[in-house]
């Protein structure tokens, strides 16, 4: 479970973050943590590559080439949230990107993929009431830690200068 990774990497981040800045770090910590499960999910896509094929519709052509192409955006994307740059822009990408695969997962669910065994034995569309508000949570994730913390870093170093006055 990808979230599992997501809550643990920016739980331990956070962690050595305060203890090594002196301060807790929420936007940087959610960053490594969307950062690492990403990491995990884009390798799956290399690993488990029939069943994710198995989650896209007849109609679409190079099944095998577009999941191994969305594993290697997702390790991109891994990469662009660490790097001070590229940490916005690449959160608004991530954002249409979870948006775009929310199809795929639909699909998965309807159809009873099991994408790591690649078979029909799946959850289901009993899935979907976890699947959907998961990904609403990695949008408001990213969001929040990408796209958003400049205005809170903003305001804590306004905050930090007028205390100093």
């Amino acid at each position: 479970m990808p979230e599992i990774v997501l809550i643990v990497v920016f739980t331990i981040s956070l962690l050595i973050l305060r203890k090594t800045r002196g301060y807790y770090d929420p936007s940087l910590a959610g960053q490594i943590g969307m950062a690492a499960m990403l990491i995990v999910t884009g390798l799956a896509h290399f690993g488990f590559t029939k069943g994710m094929e198995m989650m896209l519709p007849d109609f679409l052509p190079f099944k095998r080439e577009l999941v191994w192409i969305t594993g290697v955006l997702e390790l991109a994307a891994a990469a662009g949230l660490l790097l001070p740059k590229f940490t916005r822009l690449t959160g608004w990408l991530l954002i249409v990107f979870f948006v775009m695969i929310l199809p795929a997962n639909i699909y998965g669910a309807m159809h009873h993929i099991n994408l790591q065994t690649a078979t029909y034995d799946g959850s289901g569309p009993g899935y979907l009431w976890f699947r959907m508000p998961l990904q609403l949570f990695f949008i408001a994730w990213v969001y929040f830690s990408a796209i958003r913390p400049r205005t809170i870093m903003q305001r804590r170093r306004l905050e930090e200068e007028q205390y100093r006055k």
